[in-house]
């Protein structure tokens, strides 16, 4: 635990209140409420924090599981990555995550905004974002996903992750942010090109083979 705090503390501080908020929420209904995103009320300069703690609290279990497992196993190496990369590793990794959080729920916000009923929640959107960033550095990584019985490469799962997320954006009648998928992933890829200019022909010379 000592090494994850001294060389990924961002991402740990992130992981931790993202569970210990989430857990909280489930048998608080007054925060699991005022936490959700409204669209509605934002889009009228209100409740403009639920930006932010709309991606701290989760509809149910499995979906804090879901979110909280991909976030483990991408998030942490990430920021490895970027402090190895730059002395502003630590910051651009917060900067990364937050950012995401919002611009992902931006859509959702422009779509919803006179559907007073609807509310969304979910920390999907700067998963995503962190599991993109992720995949431009490693994107034959191989990873073990249940119920895959042989390891995938990170790209092939980044993929697989954006198709669950379309098909949920569709067919889901419940109150998890799937429209945010895309665009977290989207809002990973550029920031993290924004970053790094170079990951871009790094990340093609991974994949073709070539020496770049």
């Amino acid at each position: 635990m000592e090494s994850f705090i001294t060389e990924t503390p961002v991402a740990t501080f992130i992981f931790l209140i993202t569970i210990v908020t989430s857990l909280y929420a489930f048998s608080n209904a007054e925060v699991y409420g005022k936490f959700m995103l409204h669209p509605y009320s934002i889009s009228r300069g209100e409740r403009l924090y639920a930006l932010i703690t709309s991606g701290l609290i989760h509809k149910d279990w499995g979906h804090l599981f879901v979110n909280m497992l991909s976030y483990y196993f991408f998030a942490f190496q990430l920021e490895k990555t970027f402090v190895s990369l730059s002395s502003w590793g630590h910051v651009q990794f917060g900067v990364l995550y937050l950012v995401s959080i919002i611009l992902s729920d931006i859509t959702s916000i422009m779509k919803h905004k006179e559907h007073f009923w609807y509310n969304s929640l979910g920390a999907s959107g700067a998963v995503c974002a962190v599991v993109f960033s992720y995949i431009l550095f490693y994107p034959l990584n191989k990873m073990f996903i249940f119920p895959l019985p042989i390891p995938i490469p990170s790209v092939i799962y980044g993929f697989l992750f954006l198709g669950y997320c379309w098909y949920a954006a569709r067919n889901s009648r419940d109150s998890i942010n799937h429209d945010a998928h895309f665009y977290g992933a989207l809002t990973g890829v550029l920031l993290t090109v924004i970053f790094y200019p170079q990951v871009a022909s790094y990340f093609i010379g991974q994949l073709t083979g070539s020496r770049v």
